[in-house]
């Protein structure tokens, strides 16, 4: 039986995993659950090429995640460590950790930072538990990339004993950033001014100089900064205050807005999908589009103020790497800052997409967070503290 180091990333409705070695360089396997957690779940292995599709019999985690082993086990990988996606560390952890009973106990204190994300990471961690308690299982930050971002780029304009008690800026999509970070120097851009715009159906945009995070978009939760699937992003917070004055609405009422029911799906009406965004031909589904790229191009400008300068934007997750009408739009935007879109290269989704004479460049890259992952809980596990 060979040894794998697990890779998790859940969500609360799919659970995504890859297998690596547990150098966590080379990839083995990769999967998904869908409906993690649901009845009629499912799920998928892509081993060496090959695929395998299994319909699971219960509807709980726990058997979701006996499948996820039992299936690598069926191809001769058992798990030496589970390395888990959490959105949020807080003040306390920048950079990954072990998983023992307090560090659990830390990371449920910070489920009121991140509701929507954090149960459900603390949820799997708890059934890999309940399945093999002698399973080591480590915690990879999303907020760590940006633990050393400047003190101003981390305060809000509101007394300073709340900043002291955590309500500060944090940053997400940490682990997809660094993935991006860490490959910069492959097109010469390891000491530039980079924004990298994470957009998917959660989106951010972040500031990169010499491949550290100098400000990002997300603040104290992922809810802020770009609009996306069904978040609102920059939101007034009088809004939420009439909301529960004015409207009656109490506080589950409006975290579901801010969640589910804002962004390109409240927007449109139609779809939190920007597939189905761009093939409709609605004036709703036109004016959220148009909405989403204002707002990136927005923050690209913003962000380049924070780094006093801006050498090139590099887009990335399920949006940022797919559509090349949404990069083109958003480039659009910015052409008074000497962007200019090589049309070919965008469609052909090359990995520079300006031209040759454009003043700044931009360029599309694949994210790895489960890459990034692997490789920190790697160098972890082997005691290399360099991550």
């Amino acid at each position: 039986m060979g040894k794998a180091l697990i890779a998790i990333n859940a969500g609360s409705a799919t659970l995504k995993f890859r297998a690596y070695q547990p150098d966590g360089v080379q990839l083995l396997a990769r999967g998904l659950v869908d409906r993690f957690g649901a009845a009629g779940a499912s799920l998928e292995l892509d081993y060496g090429g090959r695929q395998t599709r299994v319909t699971l019999a219960g509807s709980g985690r726990d058997e979701a995640v006996a499948a996820v082993l039992n299936v690598l086990a069926d191809k001769g990988l058992e798990a030496v460590a589970v390395a888990h996606r959490v959105v949020h560390g807080g003040n306390r952890y920048t950079s990954p950790v072990v998983l023992t009973p307090e560090v659990v106990d830390h990371l449920a204190e910070l489920i009121p930072l991140a509701p929507l994300h954090q149960p459900a990471s603390l949820a799997v961690m708890s059934a890999f538990a309940r399945l093999d308690s002698k399973l080591t299982q480590i915690a990879c930050f999303d907020t760590a990339f940006h633990c050393g971002q400047p003190e101003v780029a981390t305060r809000f304009g509101i007394a300073r004993h709340w900043h002291e008690q955590g309500i500060r800026r944090y940053g997400f999509h940490g682990l997809s950033y660094a993935s991006i970070a860490r490959r910069l120097g492959d097109m010469a851009l390891a000491s530039q001014r980079v924004v990298v715009c994470h957009l998917g159906s959660g989106a951010s945009a972040c500031a990169i100089h010499d491949g550290r995070s100098i400000a990002s978009s997300m603040g104290f939760s992922a809810v802020d900064g770009l609009m996306m699937g069904t978040r609102p992003g920059n939101l007034d917070p009088e809004v939420v205050l009439y909301w529960l004055e004015h409207e009656g609405m109490d506080i589950a009422q409006v975290r579901q807005e801010l969640y589910k029911h804002s962004g390109l799906l409240g927007v449109s009406g139609l779809s939190a999908d920007m597939r189905e965004l761009l093939a409709s031909k609605e004036p709703a589904a036109k004016e959220a589009i148009e909405l989403f790229c204002y707002r990136a191009a927005r923050e690209v400008a913003s962000l380049a103020t924070a780094m006093k300068g801006l050498d090139a934007v590099v887009f990335t997750a399920g949006i940022g790497e797919r559509s090349p009408e949404i990069r083109a739009r958003i480039l659009k935007q910015l052409s008074w800052l000497g962007f200019e879109v090589d049309l070919a290269a965008n469609l052909a989704r090359s990995q520079r997409i300006t031209t040759p004479h454009s003043a700044r460049h931009a360029y599309v890259m694949a994210t790895d967070e489960e890459g990034e992952m692997a490789r920190e809980a790697a160098a972890l596990l082997s005691g290399d503290v360099q991550l």
